[in-house]
């Protein structure tokens, strides 16, 4: 029944189970299978299982350098020389393509908004990126990240817009099925959504009925999208005022959105930053992880009145805790 869902699927999408099995044979040697953990507490007072995928603990701290990685080796196998790569990133994209391109020996720079967490800006330049300021605004990122990928000839890799991105991601749900056969559900911190189709496209495949919701800051709206079924999100894009710097982009991508729209759920998980704080004492406190704040809206979901809501059926829930880059001296709750 798998096989001939991701058979069917393969002739829709752009992405397949098997560019992501081809993209796990690339990154396996060189990236972390991140463990899975769980807290009694946490289950006995939210009535399911749940199940934390440890993304904190992967390469660079997110689980972005699965798609960097991916991408970045798709690029070379192509034969032509490559001068170096691109990107723009509020952080974790940027860590991940810095130490992918060092990785590969290629030249690297990253575009950053000038507010981004100096933390995740030192880690880039730890990998021996370039670092390119620009305005806090994704209109101002492509157009600082188009200039420089002219100048410098390097090849533009997307943080989430991407094929090779997309299926480097969907590894994480190729590992989690096979440490947690039985998840019922997974929750999917989401931005621009190359994570949360990666995963849907290879747990659908793998697991049909499985469910992979989005979870987003409040504001994204993305359930109103889903269901109208096309894109609602004003132009051009904006960041949302959310704590989660690394899930603040409010629109999807355009070539996420035909997989997110196709394969998840129109139920969204929509967090506060209260509630995201919520979610990132628990993990800190008693789970003893350090998380960011996105992963921390993943938890925040989990004790949500949603996720107590839902049908019995779904009893074992999986919950990517998808970044660990946090600056340490401005956590949320202490910069009010």
């Amino acid at each position: 029944m798998g096989t001939s869902i991701a058979v069917k699927m393969s002739k829709r999408l752009p992405v397949t189970l098997n560019d992501i099995l081809k993209a796990q044979s690339r990154i396996k040697n060189h990236t972390h299978t991140t463990p899975v953990f769980t807290n009694c507490t946490f289950d006995q007072k939210y009535c399911r299982n749940f199940y934390f995928k440890g993304e904190n603990l992967q390469k660079t701290g997110s689980f972005k350098a699965r798609g960097a990685l991916n991408a970045v080796t798709v690029l070379q196998e192509g034969g032509n020389p490559v001068p170096g790569v691109v990107t723009h990133s509020s952080g974790n994209h940027g860590q991940a393509l810095a130490w992918a391109a060092k990785m590969r020996g290629l030249k690297c720079a990253v575009i950053c908004p000038n507010n981004s967490p100096a933390v995740k800006l030192e880690a880039i330049q730890g990998y021996g990126a370039e670092i390119v300021m620009c305005e806090p605004t994704p209109t101002s990122r492509q157009q600082t990240c188009d200039q420089v990928s002219k100048d410098k000839g390097y090849h533009f890799i997307p943080p989430y817009d991407h094929n090779d991105v997309i299926a480097g991601q969907g590894t994480i749900a190729l590992e989690f099925l096979e440490q947690v056969p039985e998840l019922d559900a997974i929750l999917v911190p989401t931005s621009g959504g190359g994570m949360v189709a990666g995963i849907a496209i290879a747990a659908k495949s793998i697991k049909p009925d499985i469910k992979v919701f989005i979870v987003e800051p409040q504001g994204k709206d993305v359930e109103r999208c889903l269901t109208a079924g096309e894109r609602l999100w004003p132009n051009p894009p904006r960041f949302l005022n959310t704590i989660a710097d690394g899930i603040r982009l409010q629109q999807l991508g355009h070539v996420t959105w035909p997989i997110i729209l196709e394969l998840v759920e129109k139920q969204v998980f929509s967090q506060t930053n209260e509630e995201i704080m919520q979610g990132m004492k628990f993990c800190f406190e008693r789970m003893k992880l350090v998380i960011e704040a996105a992963s921390g809206a993943g938890i925040a979901a989990a004790m949500s009145d949603r996720m107590r809501n839902m049908d019995d059926s779904i009893q074992n829930v999986g919950v990517i805790l998808c970044g660990g880059n946090t600056d340490i001296d401005h956590l949320p709750w202490y910069s009010s």
